[in-house]
């Protein structure tokens, strides 16, 4: 095999999965790739099927089926330096925690290459960020949504960015996240486990589903009750960290996030309880009020315990101010 690939995912096919479509199953367990981009992979002979080559996509997958994908490196934009100011909170030879503001995507993506994290930690770091993620995600070794604000860390180097991704994928790091809700969770403490996959009707939203996808654990705690419950915030701590789980978790509870234009859209939330003011300061909320607090973590070459906090920022600090006025 000659060509070079920039990423490889294998998988055995489960009892569960057996009688899957092919380019159904991949979607679901590929969730970064759209399925028309999984289409174009398994049709452009980077697919094989217990070792060999394969290119039918409604291929009805069987149990113990291998299946392995390619992805070759595509032809990708030279990033950018980007001057924009970043909240350092921890900074050492192998890795750096910011604190990222609300509406800064973390890296380039359709309609944006030169307003990310990621231009922002070229200018500042140069080439001295892990490669480990692939060259449009210098450092990056998880992500925040673009407006969800809090406690992210970035790697120097490929072997700190391998270890800490190993303590990510072991649960070993703690990614601790404060929300202001509609409604209130109950109980008041517990666990939310689902699985979660791309919605089928909408690719850019994650959904609840019962026997695919991946699964998600969330463990909540409601810190306080507004309005006699209308609003609430809630303290959430990732098991798991699934693309937009915290979000979904909450909405598929009928507790959505404030401010969330994509997963909470489609309740109705009675605030006759709040004075007009306040009222109208949670209807014009811009953004999910979601916020990364905490983040623990064990340094991967000293094992030092690293603990972080961050505070909460101006935005969701005044909408608290107005719930408890």
């Amino acid at each position: 095999m000659s060509k070079f690939y920039k990423q490889t995912f294998e998988f055995v096919v489960t009892l569960e999965e057996q009688g899957l479509r092919l380019d159904k199953l991949l979607a679901y367990k590929l969730t970064e790739f759209s399925r028309t981009k999984i289409k174009k992979l398994i049709e452009g002979d980077n697919f094989y099927l217990n070792d060999c080559t394969f290119s039918n996509i409604s291929y009805s997958v069987r149990e113990g089926d291998k299946l392995r994908i390619f992805v070759p490196p595509c032809e990708e934009s030279i990033l950018t330096p980007k001057n924009l100011d970043l909240n350092i909170i921890y900074e050492d030879n192998e890795l750096i925690i910011l604190d990222k503001p609300p509406y800064l995507t973390v890296h380039p993506g359709a309609g944006n290459h030169n307003d990310t994290l990621v231009n922002a930690l070229i200018h500042h770091f140069g080439n001295n960020l892990s490669q480990l993620g692939g060259t449009q995600r210098p450092g990056i070794v998880h992500r925040l949504d673009k407006d969800t604000s809090g406690l992210i860390v970035i790697a120097k180097d490929d072997i700190t960015h391998a270890k800490l991704s190993k303590q990510l994928a072991e649960r070993e790091i703690k990614r601790t996240y404060l929300a202001l809700v509609y409604g209130t969770l109950t109980p008041h403490i517990g666990t939310i486990q689902t699985n979660i996959a791309r919605n089928p009707k909408d690719r850019k939203k994650m959904t609840v589903v019962r026997h695919e996808g991946r699964v998600a654990i969330t463990r909540y705690n409601v810190l306080e009750k507004f309005g006699g419950g209308a609003i609430s915030l809630v303290e959430c701590e990732l098991e798991t960290g699934r693309t937009h789980q915290i979000r979904v978790h909450l909405t598929h509870k009928k507790t959505p996030i404030i401010g969330d234009q994509t997963y909470g859209t489609n309740l109705n939330h009675n605030l006759n309880c709040f004075n007009k003011e306040t009222a109208e300061l949670i209807k014009q909320f811009p953004r999910q009020a979601l916020h990364a607090v905490r983040l623990k973590l064990t340094h991967p070459f000293t094992c030092q315990e690293l603990s972080f906090e961050s505070r909460l920022p101006e935005d969701i600090m005044q909408l608290l101010a107005g719930l408890r006025s």
